[in-house]
């Protein structure tokens, strides 16, 4: 898809000098966002064409000031063309970089993913529980192992991953992994949360799971044991929330249907 790009040069009187010279701007506009660069030039404001976006008139000064205007205006075109001919997605942060000259900083999923499962680890008996964390690594585990059997990397940079991505790892799970649909979907899940964590800290432009569609599948589940309750019950966790979230589920596990238990255990 093509990006819609707009330029315009203006003056912004809120940044006037104190002997009343105002700043020229550049705005560029990609897809309704807008970049906002200075370009270190001074006009007086009854010399400013706003309509023509220069300075009036054939002085000495304008057609400097004007022919530097054009040198900015031919950049924009030139970075637009440069980031199509290599395959980069232009998004406002991106295109801005690239027409500064900052190198931006390449994210890599991998790194991401780990230090999130350190913090998570972390948080055990806290936050989580361990068989969460558990699920996190093994997620992980899945996503190197697919990375590596599909594109033949140690590791991708997060800005590469889109939904073509994301159907390729869950067609992976469940052909080369063997995982049942909702085994598939939850380590899917799991990936999910981290590139949301990558979306809201602004590393990518797009969440790439908006248009994911997973559903896990209702599964008939068996009664816990008698034994099974009991270990519940006698777990001790070293946070308040997570003794008052086993309490609740054994709470309810003995009224959800009182008439056909024997309590074995005093509550």
């Amino acid at each position: 898809m093509k990006n819609k790009i707009a330029i315009l040069f203006y003056t912004k009187s809120s940044r006037a000098l104190k002997n009343g010279l105002l700043p020229i701007y550049l705005r560029i506009t990609i897809d309704g966002v807008r970049i906002e660069i200075s370009t270190s030039k001074y006009v007086e404001n009854s010399k400013w064409s706003v309509a023509a976006g220069k300075i009036k008139g054939n002085s000495e000064e304008a057609r400097t000031i004007n022919s530097y205007l054009d040198i900015l205006r031919n950049k924009v075109y030139e970075t637009e063309k440069s980031m199509i001919n290599n395959n980069q997605e232009i998004f406002a942060s991106s295109f801005k970089n690239k027409f500064m000259g900052v190198e931006e900083k390449k994210r890599m999923l991998i790194p991401i993913f780990q230090d999130h499962n350190k913090r998570m680890e972390a948080l055990i008996d806290k936050e989580y529980a361990s068989s969460t964390s558990k699920r996190y690594e093994t997620t992980l585990k899945h996503i190197e192992d697919f990375i590596k059997h599909t594109y033949s990397l140690k590791d991708i940079p997060i800005k590469d991953i889109n939904l073509a991505f994301i159907n390729d790892f869950d067609f992976y799970l469940r052909s080369v992994r063997n995982c049942n649909n909702n085994s598939t979907i939850k380590y899917v899940r799991n990936f999910g949360k981290i590139i949301k964590t990558c979306y809201a800290n602004e590393w990518i432009e797009r969440n790439p799971f908006l248009n994911f569609k997973g559903k896990v599948k209702e599964v008939e589940r068996g009664f816990l044991s008698k034994e099974e309750i009991n270990t519940i019950y006698l777990k001790e966790f070293s946070t308040i929330r997570l003794n008052q979230v086993k309490d609740a589920f054994i709470f309810c596990c003995f009224t959800a249907n009182s008439s056909d238990i024997d309590h074995p255990i005093p509550i």
